[in-house]
């Protein structure tokens, strides 16, 4: 059964992970929040995913940076700053022996607090933020960045940022839930979501790149993405982009249809817990050869390499 670029193997040793709540370092079977906590009322908070890569935390400094400014947009106080939470994220590593672990992924959570009864106004919080953070050993499959994903174009649009901008990393995630089942209903791994013009935009949980040749086939590869105009600042995607312009691949932002993505040699999706992952069809049709391109290839060994020099 399909489960996309997040599927996993369960690991035994994450029935005993001690989880993080505040101040307070509590085993999984009795970590909870209130009932009238924000975020389970309502959805309203901000969060991240973040990679312990050999001990480190891979690019933390821009999982904060964007968790922050999620929280300004939201007018939500986080009540910490960036130093106190990595200290909150470093003491549930520590209580969980993970310090020098690798292959573990953490999800970071913030919610504007409990409210005193369940109603939308921020004004009815009545405590400070609250911060949940849940260390997994958790790595993606390997045959998912080999043998790729495949993705079904929805009809579930990325929205405007005057409507609910598609930049926080909310945990108002409906639109993205109901891609995804419809992408599931479709036999697919994962939606891919246009924008409200109509050009490719990202994936429900991803970022998404094809590879084109403009000059013909016996051309330079170039390796397209979104504007990023309807799409959360992906930090893999950023990535991904520093990679080719260290090696001299011309790469683009802009608009392009789903038409050019059935034409292109490869495509790829990027995030946070597989990385980089093929992509080898959309809407039935097979892309390039059907199989993990020589593109696919060369970043993946790029971004590992990155990974380790942090």
């Amino acid at each position: 059964m399909a489960h996309g670029t997040h599927d996993y193997d369960i690991d035994p040793r994450n029935t005993d992970i001690i989880i993080g709540i505040n101040d307070d370092l509590v085993p999984r079977d009795r970590a909870m929040v209130s009932v009238f906590d924000s975020g389970f009322m309502l959805g309203d908070g901000v969060w991240e995913g973040i990679r312990v890569h050999g001990g480190k935390l891979a690019f933390l400094d821009d999982h904060l940076r964007r968790l922050y400014e999620g929280a300004m947009g939201i007018d939500l106080d986080i009540g910490r700053t960036p130093a106190e939470l990595t200290q909150l994220i470093q003491a549930t590593l520590d209580a969980n022996a993970m310090a020098d672990a690798d292959g573990v992924h953490i999800r970071l959570m913030v919610t504007r607090g409990v409210k005193s009864t369940p109603y939308q106004d921020p004004r009815f919080t009545i405590t400070p933020a609250t911060i949940v953070i849940i260390p997994e050993y958790k790595t993606a499959r390997p045959e998912t960045l080999t043998d790729g994903v495949r993705l079904h174009t929805v009809s579930i649009r990325r929205g405007r940022p005057d409507v609910q901008d598609p930049k926080w990393n909310s945990h108002s995630k409906l639109n993205c839930i109901s891609a995804c089942i419809q992408a599931t209903h479709a036999g697919a791994d994962e939606a891919l979501m246009l924008d409200p013009q109509g050009f490719v935009a990202t994936c429900n949980s991803t970022h998404f790149f094809i590879v084109r040749h403009p000059d013909g086939p016996d051309g330079p590869a170039e390796v397209w993405t979104s504007t990023g105009d309807y799409c959360m600042p992906g930090i893999t995607r950023r990535n991904v982009l520093r990679l080719c312009a260290a090696h001299d691949i011309t790469w683009r932002e802009k608009n392009f249809s789903v038409t050019e993505c059935y034409g292109a040699t490869e495509a790829f999706v990027t995030g946070t817990f597989a990385g980089i992952a093929p992509v080898t069809e959309i809407d039935g049709r097979t892309i390039g050869s059907g199989e993990r391109g020589p593109m696919v290839e060369r970043l993946q060994r790029w971004y590992i390499e990155m990974l380790e020099a942090i």
